[in-house]
Protein backbone atom coordinates (compact mmCIF):
# COMPACT_ATOMS: atom_id res chain seq x y z
CA UNK A 1 0.00 0.00 0.00
CA UNK A 2 1.52 3.34 -0.98
CA UNK A 3 2.50 5.75 1.77
CA UNK A 4 0.64 8.98 2.21
CA UNK A 5 1.11 12.31 3.95
CA UNK A 6 0.36 11.86 7.66
CA UNK A 7 1.28 8.13 7.70
CA UNK A 8 3.78 6.88 10.24
CA UNK A 9 7.12 6.47 8.45
CA UNK A 10 8.03 2.76 8.30
CA UNK A 11 10.77 1.84 10.77
CA UNK A 12 14.20 0.94 9.43
CA UNK A 13 17.73 0.19 10.57
CA UNK A 14 20.33 -0.01 7.80
CA UNK A 15 24.12 -0.08 7.64
CA UNK A 16 25.94 3.13 6.76
CA UNK A 17 29.60 4.13 6.63
CA UNK A 18 32.00 2.29 8.91
CA UNK A 19 30.04 0.40 11.55
CA UNK A 20 27.26 3.02 11.64
CA UNK A 21 23.62 1.95 11.78
CA UNK A 22 21.14 4.46 10.38
CA UNK A 23 17.69 4.05 11.91
CA UNK A 24 14.42 5.93 12.13
CA UNK A 25 14.62 5.54 15.90
CA UNK A 26 18.06 7.17 16.04
CA UNK A 27 16.77 10.19 14.11
CA UNK A 28 13.57 10.80 16.12
CA UNK A 29 13.10 14.37 17.28
CA UNK A 30 14.61 15.74 14.07
CA UNK A 31 13.07 16.36 10.69
CA UNK A 32 14.42 13.82 8.20
CA UNK A 33 14.87 13.92 4.45
CA UNK A 34 14.98 10.39 3.06
CA UNK A 35 15.97 10.53 -0.55
CA UNK A 36 15.87 7.28 -2.46
CA UNK A 37 18.10 7.01 -5.51
CA UNK A 38 18.90 4.22 -7.98
CA UNK A 39 22.71 3.92 -8.05
CA UNK A 40 25.93 5.41 -6.70
CA UNK A 41 28.16 7.34 -9.10
CA UNK A 42 25.68 7.70 -11.97
CA UNK A 43 25.09 11.17 -13.43
CA UNK A 44 21.62 11.93 -12.01
CA UNK A 45 22.38 10.39 -8.62
CA UNK A 46 25.66 12.28 -8.36
CA UNK A 47 23.96 15.60 -9.18
CA UNK A 48 21.23 14.89 -6.63
CA UNK A 49 23.77 13.99 -3.92
CA UNK A 50 25.81 17.11 -4.66
CA UNK A 51 22.64 19.22 -4.49
CA UNK A 52 21.81 17.97 -1.00
CA UNK A 53 25.45 18.10 0.12
CA UNK A 54 25.76 21.73 -0.98
CA UNK A 55 22.80 22.70 1.21
CA UNK A 56 23.69 20.58 4.26
CA UNK A 57 24.47 23.62 6.42
CA UNK A 58 21.05 25.05 5.65
CA UNK A 59 19.32 21.71 6.29
CA UNK A 60 21.20 21.56 9.61
CA UNK A 61 20.02 25.08 10.49
CA UNK A 62 16.46 23.82 9.83
CA UNK A 63 17.14 20.88 12.22
CA UNK A 64 16.79 18.47 9.32
CA UNK A 65 18.92 15.37 8.72
CA UNK A 66 19.54 14.22 5.14
CA UNK A 67 19.87 10.48 4.44
CA UNK A 68 20.44 8.97 0.99
CA UNK A 69 19.18 5.41 0.47
CA UNK A 70 19.94 2.99 -2.36
CA UNK A 71 20.39 -0.76 -2.82
CA UNK A 72 24.16 -0.30 -3.31
CA UNK A 73 26.59 -1.82 -0.79
CA UNK A 74 28.22 0.11 2.07
CA UNK A 75 31.53 -0.27 0.21
CA UNK A 76 30.02 1.35 -2.89
CA UNK A 77 28.54 4.15 -0.74
CA UNK A 78 31.91 4.77 0.92
CA UNK A 79 33.63 5.12 -2.49
CA UNK A 80 30.83 7.43 -3.71
CA UNK A 81 31.02 9.61 -0.58
CA UNK A 82 34.82 9.87 -0.80
CA UNK A 83 34.87 10.60 -4.53
CA UNK A 84 32.42 13.52 -4.23
CA UNK A 85 33.16 14.70 -0.67
CA UNK A 86 29.66 13.86 0.55
CA UNK A 87 29.26 14.48 4.29
CA UNK A 88 25.80 13.08 4.98
CA UNK A 89 24.99 9.39 5.60
CA UNK A 90 24.13 6.96 2.83
CA UNK A 91 22.15 3.92 3.95
CA UNK A 92 22.64 0.60 2.19
CA UNK A 93 19.49 -1.47 1.58
CA UNK A 94 20.83 -4.45 -0.35
CA UNK A 95 17.89 -6.59 0.87
CA UNK A 96 15.49 -3.87 -0.38
CA UNK A 97 13.28 -4.16 2.72
CA UNK A 98 13.19 -0.40 3.36
CA UNK A 99 12.86 0.38 -0.34
CA UNK A 100 9.82 -1.92 -0.48
CA UNK A 101 8.35 -0.55 2.79
CA UNK A 102 8.53 2.98 1.39
CA UNK A 103 7.08 1.89 -1.97
CA UNK A 104 10.05 2.99 -4.08
CA UNK A 105 11.20 -0.47 -5.30
CA UNK A 106 9.09 -0.66 -8.45
CA UNK A 107 8.90 -2.21 -11.88
CA UNK A 108 10.56 0.07 -14.39
CA UNK A 109 10.88 -0.13 -18.14
CA UNK A 110 13.68 0.93 -20.46
CA UNK A 111 13.75 0.24 -24.19
CA UNK A 112 10.84 -2.15 -23.71
CA UNK A 113 12.71 -4.20 -21.10
CA UNK A 114 11.04 -4.47 -17.69
CA UNK A 115 13.14 -4.65 -14.53
CA UNK A 116 12.92 -3.80 -10.82
CA UNK A 117 14.60 -0.64 -9.60
CA UNK A 118 14.41 2.39 -7.36
CA UNK A 119 12.01 5.14 -8.37
CA UNK A 120 13.80 8.38 -7.48
CA UNK A 121 11.66 9.62 -4.59
CA UNK A 122 12.17 11.96 -1.63
CA UNK A 123 10.21 11.80 1.61
CA UNK A 124 10.22 14.45 4.33
CA UNK A 125 9.51 13.02 7.80
CA UNK A 126 8.46 15.28 10.67
CA UNK A 127 9.86 15.21 14.23
CA UNK A 128 7.14 12.76 15.32
CA UNK A 129 8.09 10.25 12.60
CA UNK A 130 5.15 11.02 10.32
CA UNK A 131 5.38 11.65 6.60
CA UNK A 132 5.07 15.37 5.94
CA UNK A 133 5.63 15.41 2.16
CA UNK A 134 6.44 13.01 -0.68
CA UNK A 135 8.12 13.89 -3.97
CA UNK A 136 7.61 10.96 -6.39
CA UNK A 137 9.54 10.60 -9.68
CA UNK A 138 11.98 13.36 -8.75
CA UNK A 139 13.58 15.54 -11.39
CA UNK A 140 16.99 16.50 -9.99
CA UNK A 141 17.51 20.17 -11.01
CA UNK A 142 16.30 22.44 -8.19
CA UNK A 143 15.02 19.49 -6.14
CA UNK A 144 17.26 19.91 -3.07
CA UNK A 145 16.23 23.57 -2.84
CA UNK A 146 12.54 22.62 -3.01
CA UNK A 147 13.01 20.04 -0.24
CA UNK A 148 14.90 22.59 1.90
CA UNK A 149 12.03 25.09 1.54
CA UNK A 150 9.54 22.41 2.70
CA UNK A 151 11.80 21.44 5.63
CA UNK A 152 12.06 25.10 6.71
CA UNK A 153 8.27 25.47 6.53
CA UNK A 154 7.72 22.38 8.69
CA UNK A 155 7.53 23.24 12.41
Amino acid sequence: MPLDKGDQAPDFALPGAGQETISLDGLKGHKIVLYFYPKDDTSGCTLEAQGFNGLLGEFGAADTRVIGVSPDSVKSHDKFRTKYGLTFPLASDEAKTMLEAYGVWVEKSMYGRKYMGVERTTILVDRAGRIAKIWPKVKVPGHAEEVLAAARALA
